[in-house]
């Protein structure tokens, strides 16, 4: 599975109560075919046992530098591991990571590593507010170590609520595909339309299509995996948002031509892989239409055309995808709609 199949993880894990996620990732990312070598730190093995990481992953487990027959250990793994992810990364190992510590095989493994290494935070929201911690991830960042931010929620021990959980697996597991694909597409702008649209008939009924929005989620999925700045303009998901995306909800074709052409103007690429409603209400009704009122027959009018009317909007040179779904005829049509939608760039002339 793209980015992670035959790719080697280095996964740490500290010694926070946020551990036992850590069994999760770890299936995440053998589950898509990555070979992951879990390193725990001491403290870690208070939380979760090892044998737990090496049922998930298949793999021995390492936690000890000093294991006889394994001085060169950390040089070895660094050496190996195409991406290096701590999580949980606690407030005493994010110090460490900052002042170059190889005080164990984790942390001697980051010194040695030259993969892109992700670390992610967990602790008290008052520890991760410190001034020290504060200065910590800073400097890691420095380093050139990303540094997920840690999510808001429920704390351990009825601390309430805060900033300083440990972000879920799945979200992780999207940062770690970032991570293993490099930036391809670092410094680009890609725009993304995705789902249904809803044109209202009444106030409680309305047009609609089939669309999950799928499709266009997971193509803004990869494009961030990618390094792109993504923005995702949705009708009515029945999927969750991608990680990483900016995400502007709309709920009617007007509604989403107008995102469209307010983001369209900074896009490096427009893929349309939205279902907009090519009809509308002709007059929706304010109220509800009752069975005993209702009319036999009902009047449409044409919704936006949101490709087409993105020709005077688009930057020149950028990459413009859309697709049509056709019943039959299907080139023909298609091959119309293209026609429609295409920009023509004009060169300048040899002489200009």
């Amino acid at each position: 599975m793209r980015p992670y199949g035959g790719r080697r993880i280095v996964l740490g894990v500290t010694g926070g109560i946020a551990s036992y996620k850590a069994g999760w990732l770890a299936r995440l990312l053998a589950q898509a075919g990555a070979g992951v070598d879990v390193v725990m730190t001491r403290g870690a093995t208070e939380f979760v046992q090892p044998i737990t990481f090496e049922a998930l992953t298949g793999r021995a487990v390492h936690a000890d530098i000093f294991a006889p027959g394994h001085a060169l250990e950390h040089i070895r793994l660094a050496r190996e591991a195409d991406a290096v992810v701590v999580a949980p990364c606690t407030a005493d190992f994010l110090a460490r990571a900052a002042q170059g510590r190889a005080d164990d095989l984790l942390a001697a493994i980051l010194l040695a590593t030259e993969a892109p290494v992700l670390l992610v935070p967990a602790m008290n929201d008052r520890m991760w507010k410190h001034a020290a911690t504060v200065r910590n991830a800073k400097t890691a960042r420095e380093l050139g170590y990303r540094v997920m931010e840690p999510a808001v929620g429920p704390l351990a021990a009825g601390e309430g609520e805060g900033p300083g959980r440990m972000p879920e697996p799945d979200e992780i597991f999207e940062h770690v595909g970032r991570l293993l694909e490099r930036g391809s597409l670092a410094g680009k702008h890609v725009l993304v339309t995705a789902g249904p649209t809803r044109e209202p008939v009444d106030a409680v009924r309305f047009l609609s299509n089939r669309s999950s929005g799928r499709m266009g989620v997971a193509i803004a999925a990869a494009a961030w995996r990618r390094g792109a700045e993504v923005t995702l303009i949705a009708g009515p998901l029945e999927v969750p948002p991608p990680e990483g995306a900016s995400v502007v909800s709309v709920e009617s074709t007007e509604e989403m031509a107008h995102a469209v052409a307010a983001a369209l103007p900074k896009a490096d690429a427009l893929i349309m892989a939205a279902a907009p409603a090519d009809f509308r209400a002709a007059e929706p009704a304010k109220k509800k239409i009752k069975k005993s009122a209702a009319p036999k027959s009902l009047a449409l009018a044409t919704a936006p055309d949101i490709l087409a009317e993105t020709k005077s909007k688009r930057r020149k040179g950028s990459v413009i995808v859309g697709f049509a779904l056709e019943t039959d005829d299907v080139r023909a049509n298609a091959r119309a709609k293209l026609v429609v939608s295409l920009t023509i760039w004009t060169l300048p002339s040899r002489g200009a």
